[in-house]
């Protein structure tokens, strides 16, 4: 007994030294294993923010829709699809007819088409100082509460000095876009959210709320669901009549300047390759035309 405990007591001291050097061969590669999991976990948590706060982005987008009415459900789904789908604004150059449908908002017009609320009215807006916006908060109005169709859809096919009203305030100001309809503000006060707009939506009937003619903007219509086309067509055009005009401050060729143009349309407009041509497409579709 006592020689095989003197033989063991052998076998240790001769596989310590070994057991030792093996845990300071590997104790490097364990502390950069658990490194490595911290990291991975690490990464793996702020990418669950990073989803998280993603999702909390998508829900502040889609929260936008805000004047919209109970009962819109239909509505206010295809808005939050309008928002996922692309819209390329990083165009270098354009030609003038478009022949490519990556060139101009196709998934979202093939949205609009495939819109299964109603009624569904398209407008032929041409004039940026008629009252094409208080007639389309008018006929919002109506449908939605004297006709019982929340979810109503009102699309603007907008073109002629209307077009202006869905450029960015960069392209206000470098333009001069105000003087040329005679504007005293230089900026595009057709994105002005007027002070009508905070009175609280449950309060439909108040002569001076959101609903009234205090508050008509393409950026209030927008909030109750109106969608505004964009038209290639006009960007072309206008680019061309910049360009005539010496007001080219950059002296980009007509492509590049209607690149630009197209680059700085406002938020939610969808681009079509010529909102004319685009009227009969969505009229097959059962939207009623309004001249």
């Amino acid at each position: 007994m006592r020689w095989t405990l003197l033989g063991v007591a052998a076998q240790t001291r001769r596989h310590v030294p070994r057991l030792g050097r093996r845990l300071r061969a590997t104790a490097p590669k364990l502390m950069t294993h658990r490194r490595q999991l911290f990291v991975h976990a690490g990464a793996a948590a702020f990418g669950g923010l990073l989803a998280s706060g993603a999702a909390r982005a998508a829900a502040h987008t889609s929260a936008s829709l805000d004047l919209a009415q109970s009962g819109s459900s239909t509505l206010q789904a295809l808005h939050r699809q309008l928002e996922r789908v692309s819209r390329r604004r990083d165009f270098k150059s354009v030609p003038m007819i478009l022949t490519d449908r990556a060139d101009w908002d196709d998934e979202a017009l093939r949205l609009l088409r495939a819109y299964t609320g109603g009624p569904k009215q398209i407008w032929d807006n041409t004039d940026v100082k008629s009252p094409w916006l208080n007639l389309m908060r008018n006929a919002l109005n109506a449908q939605i509460w004297s006709w019982g169709h929340p979810d109503f859809l009102a699309v603007s096919a907008t073109h002629g000095t209307a077009h202006l009203a869905l450029y960015d305030d960069y392209l206000w100001n470098k333009y001069k876009f105000a003087g040329l309809i005679g504007a005293k503000a230089p900026g595009n006060t057709y994105l002005d959210t007027p002070a009508a707009a905070s009175v609280a939506a449950s309060d439909f009937e108040n002569p001076a709320g959101a609903f009234s003619p205090a508050d008509n903007s393409v950026t209030v219509l927008q909030r109750r669901g109106v969608v505004f086309l964009a038209c290639h067509n006009a960007i072309w055009e206008f680019s061309g009549a910049l360009i005539a005009k010496g007001n080219n401050p950059d002296k980009l060729g007509h492509e590049q300047l209607a690149a630009e143009l197209t680059n700085h349309l406002i938020p939610g407009a969808v681009l079509t390759p010529g909102v004319v041509a685009t009227i009969p497409e969505l009229q097959s579709a059962g939207y009623h035309y309004i001249k």
